[in-house]
């Protein structure tokens, strides 16, 4: 399979649709198994990416660590991440993502001589010992804080810092995220999240610098008990305003809209299994299992009919320090 890797203008600022891309690839094995519809259904330590909101859900330090190997091991990605409870209503978070295509060849410098002439039409004179590698990785850390306002109403922000490498070239940005989550009655859960509130810039050190534009994430879920279990549907729905016609589920000028929809059944709070589909088309399935401080998580994913992308399979886990010592403190 063929990788084909943008390189950097010089000089200049755009707008990048796709520029932050490797931030929509979502985290967490239950997440992902619904498709990522997760926005008012997060509750543990992943909701620092989903919906820092969230974060307030959770009452004794946990830790994530998920790893995923995309089209056919070429593309790794690892996700890990650490949230800690401070006071009755307070938490805090920090998250680690990183997305990279390592070893990469170059080939320039065995496609010429000792001469510094061209050798193409030689495939015996060609230099393999002047083959070098380089990688072309994104990085992303976020600091994330959430507090309840109320017995039904929570908010959440993230400072996030961005590295990107690619070669000998590099890249900063820092971009903000702000979340609200509301049960307004019952299970029933609405939430949002801002992602890139202010706009992200990245900054190339070669003078070329991307605008991520702002993404809202908005979406609802719902827990309901049946059949010895709980069946807990949910739909997000992510909102660019970067024009994004062809590569959208619905659109009205610059305004588009994609669609994630998941479904989990959950039986006695300890096995789990849960379909969903995400905003790229793609159909997921997943499942679960709880142990007393250990979650363990997987999810598929199907790309296309014909097999050329390959599947993806992820793991994540989930350990909750679960002792008194280290619950949340009650008002």
């Amino acid at each position: 399979m063929a990788v084909f890797v943008r390189f950097v203008a010089v000089g200049g600022t755009k707008v990048s649709k796709f520029a932050g891309e490797f931030l929509s690839i979502g985290v967490g094995g239950r997440a992902l198994g619904l498709g990522g519809a997760y926005v008012a259904m997060a509750n543990d330590v992943t909701a620092g990416y989903w919906n820092p909101a969230g974060l307030q859900r959770i009452d004794y330090p946990e830790v994530s660590l998920m790893h995923d190997e995309r089209f056919g091991n070429l593309m790794n990605y690892d996700y890990g991440a650490v949230a800690l409870p401070v006071g009755p209503r307070s938490t805090l978070a920090v998250s680690l993502i990183r997305l990279g295509v390592d070893g990469i060849p170059d080939t320039r410098g065995a496609l010429i001589d000792e001469n510094g002439n061209g050798i193409l039409d030689d495939v015996d004179r060609l230099d393999y010992s002047r083959i070098k590698f380089f990688n072309a990785a994104d990085w992303a850390l976020f600091v994330s804080y959430s507090k309840k306002s109320s017995g039904r109403l929570s908010f959440g922000a993230n400072v996030k810092l961005i590295r990107r490498e690619l070669g000998d070239n590099s890249a900063l940005g820092i971009g903000f995220d702000v979340g609200a989550l509301y049960t307004p009655f019952g299970r029933f859960s609405i939430g949002a999240n801002i992602q890139d509130v202010t706009t992200t810039l990245i900054a190339w050190d070669t003078g070329t610098n991307e605008l991520i534009s702002p993404t809202m994430k908005v979406g609802s879920s719902y827990f309901l008990d049946l059949l010895g279990g709980t069946f807990a549907p949910a739909v997000d729905f992510d909102v660019r305003f970067e024009g994004r016609k062809y590569a959208s589920t619905v659109n009205v000028g610059p305004v588009s809209a994609d669609l994630h929809a998941g479904l989990e059944y959950s039986f006695r709070d300890r096995l789990s299994v849960r379909m969903g589909y995400s905003d790229i088309g793609s159909l997921s399935a997943g499942a679960g299992v709880r142990l007393p401080k250990l979650d363990i998580d997987y999810s598929f994913a199907k790309f296309d009919a014909s097999d050329q992308l390959g599947n993806t399979h992820r793991i994540s886990l989930k350990f909750t320090l679960r002792n008194e010592q280290f619950a949340r403190v009650t008002e």
